[in-house]
């Protein structure tokens, strides 16, 4: 299991590495202001189906459909049909109708900016087709317990941003969000080949060929049926805090100028270690916990949930004392060059403040799902997830009227919170209890206290550093 979140991890931490460095260019060159907001905006759309689907939503319903179908190439490729369909022919209707979805991003733009978002939005959306595709091959690739591939192969997108920031970095703004945007599909393509390539290495070609071959002659539909079943609970459960981003990137929309990007920049910081460490750590995690529970082996499964929690809240309780104490220094670090100037970073690291009051919280919640989504319980992981969700998006509208986008930041981690609490009450307080007993929660708590210390005086000097 550590071998596989290892290896998770270091694509995960590669390939944000290279996400940061695409962020830090584009501060410089593009700053916080409306074409930084209309590119984001425009990105918006493709980059909330990405992680609603590479982050769970999809892998957590085929997995357990796929372990227990009798047909798995047949089975595979029949998803894969149905779902690219789909896809291909929403990409269509978004080509075709680009204001119309462009206003639904942002409820209070202008015409004038609507139309300037509209053909951006319309030549984003299209890496939603490649992302899915890879999401598919990863989803194989996981059941045979390779992470890398996938962890890693944000890694070509990131790059492919980064040559298009370099060449037009002296171009007009509008020039420079044109050359991003067909950045992101070039950078799709790659990421695309580089999953075929790893699912040839894994011997996994004869699954997609046999199934394309045989997809007419044995039948699947009670299986996919059982998969509809299962996906859009999941899709529900999996996708409250992408579906809460983008609220919040609309409302933020009624802020003053450089709001959404705030919240986009801080939110970036926040995802490094809630990747790098909660979704690595779980997603490695998952395939082991349904298979055992489909031999019903609960000790092994319970086992598994010991090490993980400890390791995790390790890990997410350095990173939120890191994040809260240091925000600012980070932001600093960062992103202030060029168009980003000493108030966008006050601002940002007021909104990463606010991020990261909930990363141990969602972290937490989405290890005990694991439970409920290797149990089939995705109808109950959804009521949970859409729970959470009125929670924030209440919160939300009464936060921003003080505190602006750091108001909708932190109605997000309430949300998780609330989240966290409900699905531990579902998988069982005795078992959280029982964890939180052993000798590990008295050293976890010592060494939080030393670490916050250390935090609380290299912040100290860094502020006096940098200011």
């Amino acid at each position: 299991m550590f071998k596989s979140i290892f290896s998770n991890s270091f694509g995960i931490l590669i390939s944000r590495i290279t996400g940061l460095v695409r962020d830090i260019l584009m501060t410089s060159v593009l700053g916080a202001n409306m074409w930084s907001d209309i590119f984001l905006m425009a990105f918006k759309f493709p980059n909330l189906f990405r992680r609603i689907f590479a982050e769970g939503s999809f892998t957590q319903s085929f997995m357990p459909s796929y372990i227990a179908s009798g047909q798995k190439s047949v089975f595979a490729v029949a998803i894969f049909i149905r779902f690219m369909a789909f896809i291909i022919a929403l990409s269509f209707l978004v080509t075709l109708f680009p204001e119309f979805s462009t206003k639904l991003l942002a409820w209070d733009w202008g015409e004038e900016l609507i139309s300037k978002t509209a053909p951006l939005t319309a030549i984003n959306f299209w890496y939603l087709d490649l992302i899915f595709i890879v999401t598919f091959l990863g989803a194989l690739l996981q059941h045979k317990e390779h992470f890398f591939t996938t962890a890693f192969s944000t890694v070509w997108l990131n790059i492919a941003m980064i040559t298009a920031l370099l060449l037009f970095s002296k171009s007009d703004p509008k020039v420079i969000v044109y050359a991003l945007s067909f950045a992101i599909l070039i950078g799709g393509l790659f990421q695309v080949a580089t999953h075929l390539y790893s699912i040839r290495q894994q011997g996994l070609l004869k699954v997609l060929v046999g199934g394309w071959k045989y997809r007419k002659t044995k039948d699947v539909k009670d299986e996919e049926s059982k998969f509809g079943s299962l996906f859009f609970p999941s899709l529900i459960g999996n996708s409250t805090a992408q579906i809460a981003s983008f609220i919040d990137t609309s409302l933020a929309s009624f802020l003053a100028a450089g709001s959404v990007s705030y919240l986009f920049y801080a939110n970036r910081i926040f995802q490094l270690p809630f990747a790098i460490i909660a979704l690595a750590i779980t997603t490695a995690l998952f395939p082991t916990i349904a298979k055992a529970i489909k031999n019903e082996n609960q000790l092994l499964a319970y086992k598994n949930l010991y090490k993980s929690f400890w390791l995790l809240s390790a890990l997410l309780g350095v990173s939120v004392l890191g994040g809260m104490l240091l925000a600012e220094p980070i932001v600093w670090l960062l992103f202030e060059r060029g168009s980003f100037t000493v108030q966008d970073t006050h601002n940002t690291a007021d909104v990463l403040m606010m991020y990261m009051v909930g990363l141990i919280p969602f972290g937490l919640a989405k290890l005990f799902s694991l439970y409920l989504y290797a149990m089939h319980k995705h109808l109950k992981a959804a009521k949970i997830a859409a729970a959470s969700l009125v929670i924030n998006v209440i919160f939300s509208v009464i936060l921003m009227q003080s505190m602006g986008a750091a108001g909708l930041a932190l109605a997000g981690s309430i949300g998780g919170a609330v989240q966290l609490i409900l699905t531990v009450k579902e998988v069982g307080w005795k078992i959280f209890f029982d964890l939180l007993k052993t000798k590990l929660s008295l050293y976890f708590l010592i060494s939080g206290l030393a670490i916050a210390a250390a935090f609380y005086t290299l912040n100290q000097f860094l502020i006096n550093l940098i200011r």
